[in-house]
C-alpha cells in the first residue's frame, strides 16, 4: 500500500515529510474544533497514517519514520483532537459497581435504536451499488488484523475467537472479490468519508493506549452484534475486567457507548448521503488502483488542476 493523496492541510504537509528520509517535522498542528473533527477526512486520515506506521506501514514510506520523535508528537496532536471530539460527541454513561458491568453493557445495547442500515433496510433499499459501497466502508477495519482479545485477558483460549475472526476476514474477502471489489488491504483508504476512518481509529486509539484499556474491551463488547458468541464471550471479558480492575467501570461503559454512538454517526451518513442520491463514498471505487498523482509531482498537480 502507498500513501493516499491528501485531502487538505494536515495530510498535505504531512505526507509531503513522509516520502523522504525522517526529519523534525514542523511545529504542532492547527487541527479542527471537536464539533466537526469524527468527519474531517485530513485530520483522520492523517492519524490512519500515523497508526499504520506502526501496522504493515507503506511501500513509498522509510519505516524508520514509525519511532520519529517529532512524528509521535504529531500524532498526539492528532489523538488529542479524536479524544476532545469523542468526549463532546458522547456522554458519559451512569457510573455502576463492577458486579453490573456485563447487565449496563447489554442494557446500553438494547437501548440504541435499531440502525437505519438494519437489514431490513438493506433489503429494502441497497441495490447491488449500495452493497458494494458498505464493503468498500467496512473493508478500512475489517482486513485489518486484530489481537486486541488476547492481550486484554491473556487468556490462551482467546486465540480461538481470534481465529474464528481471521475466518470471517476470509469470507468477507471472498463477498468482495465475487462482487468485483479489490480485496487487498488499504485499497479503498483514498475514497472511504472521514466518518469511516474515525471508526477505525477509535479502536486502534483505544487498543494502543494501556491506559483506555477498559474502553477497548467496553468498544469490543458494543461492535459485535448482540445475538453472537463473540458479543457474549465479550461480555464476559469485561465482566472479568472489572472484577480485576474496578477503577476501569466507568471506561469500560465509555467504550461501549463511544462505539454505538460511532455506527449511528456512520450509519447516519451513508443514509443520508443515499437520500440525496449520492454516493456515500468520497470517490468512485472503481477508479482506485489507477496511477494517483505523486505528493510534490507539480507536474502531475497542475494537469489535474486544469482538469
Amino acid at each position: 500500500m502507498r500513501l493516499p493523496a491528501a485531502r487538505g492541510p494536515i495530510t498535505a504537509g504531512l505526507f509531503a515529510r513522509l516520502g523522504g528520509r525522517p526529519v523534525e517535522l514542523d511545529p504542532p498542528l492547527v487541527t479542527p474544533p471537536p464539533g466537526t473533527a469524527l468527519d474531517d477526512g485530513d485530520l483522520q486520515l492523517a492519524l490512519f497514517a500515523c497508526y499504520e506506521l506502526h501496522a504493515r506501514g507503506f511501500d513509498d514510506v522509510d519505516d524508520l519514520w514509525e519511532w520519529q520523535p517529532s512524528l509521535l508528537a504529531t500524532r498526539r496532536d492528532l489523538e488529542r483532537s479524536l479524544e476532545s471530539a469523542l468526549a463532546h460527541a458522547v456522554p458519559r454513561p451512569p457510573a455502576v459497581p463492577p458486579s453490573r458491568v456485563r447487565d449496563a453493557l447489554a442494557e446500553l445495547v438494547a437501548k440504541e435504536e435499531t440502525s437505519v442500515l438494519s437489514p431490513a433496510h438493506l433489503q429494502r433499499e441497497a441495490d447491488l451499488g449500495r452493497f458494494r459501497e458498505l464493503l468498500v466502508h467496512r473493508s478500512i477495519h475489517h482486513l485489518k488484523d486484530t489481537s486486541t482479545r488476547v492481550r486484554l485477558s491473556g487468556d490462551p483460549s482467546a486465540e480461538r475467537d481470534a481465529g474464528a475472526e481471521q475466518a470471517g476476514v476470509h469470507l468477507f474477502r471472498a463477498t468482495m472479490t465475487g462482487i468485483g471489489l479489490d480485496d487487498s488491504y488499504g485499497a479503498y483508504l483514498p475514497v472511504v468519508p472521514g466518518i469511516t476512518l474515525a471508526v477505525s481509529n477509535v479502536r486502534t486509539l483505544f487498543g494502543l493506549h494501556r491506559r483506555l484499556r477498559g474502553a477497548l474491551a467496553g468498544h469490543l463488547a458494543a461492535s459485535e452484534p448482540a445475538t453472537s458468541p463473540a458479543h457474549l464471550a465479550a461480555l464476559g471479558l469485561c465482566a472479568e475486567l472489572a472484577a480485576r480492575e474496578p477503577s476501569l467501570t466507568g471506561d469500560i461503559l465509555y467504550g461501549a457507548a463511544c462505539a454505538l454512538a460511532l455506527e449511528r454517526r456512520w450509519a447516519e451518513h451513508v443514509v443520508n448521503r443515499w437520500r440525496l442520491g449520492l454516493s456515500s463514498l468520497d470517490g468512485d471505487p472503481d477508479e482506485v488502483g489507477r496511477e494517483p498523482v505523486r505528493h510534490g509531482d507539480q507536474e502531475g498537480e497542475a494537469v489535474a488542476a486544469t482538469g
